[in-house]
């Protein structure tokens, strides 16, 4: 009987709650008009996570139906708001709205915000951190934060292998190689599996590479300040009555046979053992979407908010 008193009270609390909201024009408008969390959890009588999971199978069904509905990324957020603030120990909606609120600079602010509060209530959780450096490298552009968001998540269990090397990419390109290079040292000391080991040295010696191919830049600027023209070839740095330099740094810290050469789609001077200089590439058409943000204008610049 008691069991029984009680489904009928969690019945009677979803049907209080959604009674006084109108929701009813959901399914036929492609909108909803979504509770703020105070409101609805005042609603509850006590069943919040039960109130939660009839939001999250709304939001579910927002983003896996056939329609796309109009300010879908503003009624996701509201949704993931409402059932985060109703049963704040869930854990996959934090990141599933990383994953779809990607439309804007303002919707990824927003997923970002979600997830900062899932790592307030999973703090030993990794993939939390995973997303939110993501979001702010990849869609704000913020390399500095994301570093150090994704080194918060490193010594947690089940953090991926290849985690530490991006975070030093991340610090070379945001900071300097000093600072990569210190970090990557440290994970090199630390690590437990001779694998591991093995990928951070490599990591190192691109950024060795990285460092030599920063020298010749600096002697290519003074070839052009010299000479008022640029290189046809780096052999022309140290080679020929026009040099500015006695040797060449070897292309590769190890390995011989390789060379300096001209990158033929960016110019810059590459080792011809890797072919590309040591950056964290990005996709050309995710580059044109967030290039569209910044000339839009429309939203705060990167570092600027709060997220």
């Amino acid at each position: 009987m008691g069991r029984l008193l009680g489904c009928a009270a969690v019945a009677c609390a979803t049907l209080l709650v959604h009674g006084h909201m109108d929701t009813a024009s959901a399914a036929s408008s492609g909108t909803m008009r979504v509770p703020r969390p105070e409101r609805a959890r005042a609603l509850s009588l006590g069943f919040g996570p039960v109130v939660a999971d009839y939001y999250w199978i709304q939001a579910l069904q927002l983003v896996g139906g056939e329609q796309r509905p109009a300010k879908r990324g503003e009624t996701l957020g509201a949704l993931m708001d409402l059932v985060t603030g109703l049963d704040p120990w869930v854990g996959h909606p934090y990141r599933f709205a990383a994953l779809w609120m990607t439309e804007s600079e303002q919707e990824v602010r927003h997923a970002n915000r979600l997830l900062e509060r899932g790592i307030a209530y999973h703090p030993l959780d990794w993939r939390n951190r995973f997303y939110l450096g993501y979001n702010l490298f990849f869609y704000l552009e913020d390399g500095q934060r994301a570093a150090d968001v994704l080194e918060g998540a490193l010594a947690f269990e089940g953090a991926p292998d290849y985690l530490g090397a991006f975070v030093t990419r991340l610090r070379a390109a945001s900071d300097s190689l000093d600072t990569a290079a210190l970090f990557l040292q440290q994970l090199i000391r630390e690590a437990d599996d001779e694998y591991q080991r093995a990928e951070y040295l490599k990591a190192f010696d691109e950024i060795e590479t990285e460092r030599r191919a920063r020298f010749l830049d600096h002697a290519r600027a003074e070839f052009q300040r010299r000479h008022g023209r640029d290189i046809g070839d780096p052999a022309e740095l140290w080679e020929g009555p026009l040099r500015v330099l006695d040797r060449a740094p070897p292309p590769h810290p190890h390995f011989q046979g390789f060379a300096w050469v001209l990158d033929p789609g960016s110019g810059e001077i590459v080792s011809s053992f890797y072919g590309s200089r040591y950056r964290v590439h990005v996709n050309p058409a995710d580059e044109a979407r967030r290039r569209g943000w910044r000339v839009d204008g429309a939203q705060p610049a990167p570092g600027k908010d709060a997220s």
